[in-house]
């Protein structure tokens, strides 16, 4: 389903429209519209693989204000299971790291204490699914960039400012994360939070080298093709924090779930006035 909304304007500042969906599950999150524009894309003064910076247009779109949490992941299991209708891997709910556990009775539950948490052990064909179920999508990357730097290209998604511990999850013992709401501070000038520690997130993009194009296959549907995370995790060092982070450990197999790695979801919008005089 394709929204619509209407973004007011008055001078230069955008008044930003939050979105809740709260009809059919209790899965559904905020949603933050984030409006399109242009941006420059990568940061020549980084790793190799975060060049060259390059200007890259986004539609406008909407995008989960936090990660999904292992209670949202938890309703979809007890509806869909955690393997796909091939048998695919969807959540490696047997993993050491995963924090969801199926019970005597087939339920599907969280460990006690991490309902807030964000989910990890889902695979990105089950990430994908899981979106999908809602109505929704994963991001590009192109769009989770643009969303935590915004066309002003800020280095941090709440500005310039370096990081510290009230804006962000980072350089903590592996494991040790936080609910995805523990971090108000952190968030986008446009109410999108944790963008920059706890984990990091999968996109709908494959694996590929800038300048980042959406018709040169990458957004193609291919279920061998690594996918491109984005975002600092809970024990990243502080470097890893920047919006543009794009380092080694970015690119993963789509049917593997991985400790480190959680989501958040994305929905196309139409903007039917862009001006209100």
């Amino acid at each position: 389903m394709i929204f619509s909304v209407r973004v007011l304007r008055a001078s230069v500042v955008f008044s930003i429209f939050v979105l809740s969906f709260s009809t059919v599950t209790q899965a559904e999150t905020k949603m933050i519209f984030i409006p399109g524009g242009s941006f420059l894309m990568g940061n020549d003064n980084s790793l190799v693989d975060e060049q060259p910076s390059h200007k890259v247009a986004v539609h406008s779109f909407f995008l989960d204000r936090t990660e999904v949490t292992n209670a949202q992941l938890a309703e979809y299991l007890n509806k869909h299971g955690h393997k796909g209708p091939k048998g695919e891997r969807y959540f490696d709910l047997d993993d050491s790291d995963a924090r969801i556990k199926r019970q005597k009775d087939g339920k599907y539950v969280p460990f006690e204490g991490h309902d807030r948490m964000p989910v990890v052990e889902v695979s990105w064909l089950g990430a994908r699914d899981y979106c999908a179920w809602l109505g929704k999508r994963l991001p590009t990357e192109a769009e989770w960039e643009f969303a935590a730097r915004g066309p002003e290209g800020r280095t941090y998604p709440w500005g310039n400012e370096a990081p510290d511990k009230t804006r962000a999850h980072f350089g903590h013992p592996w494991g040790k994360m936080a609910p995805v709401d523990a971090y108000p501070k952190g968030g986008t000038p446009e109410g999108v939070l944790g963008l920059a520690g706890n984990v990091h997130e999968w996109t709908s993009s494959a694996s590929e080298h800038y300048p980042y194009r959406a018709d040169d296959g990458r957004e193609e549907m291919n279920y061998y093709a690594d996918r491109v995370t984005r975002g600092a995790t809970h024990d990243s060092p502080v470097d890893e924090t920047i919006s543009t982070w794009r380092g080694q450990t970015v690119s993963r197999n789509p049917m593997a779930g991985h400790h480190g790695i959680g989501f958040r979801c994305a929905r196309s919008a139409k903007v039917t006035a862009l001006d209100l005089k």
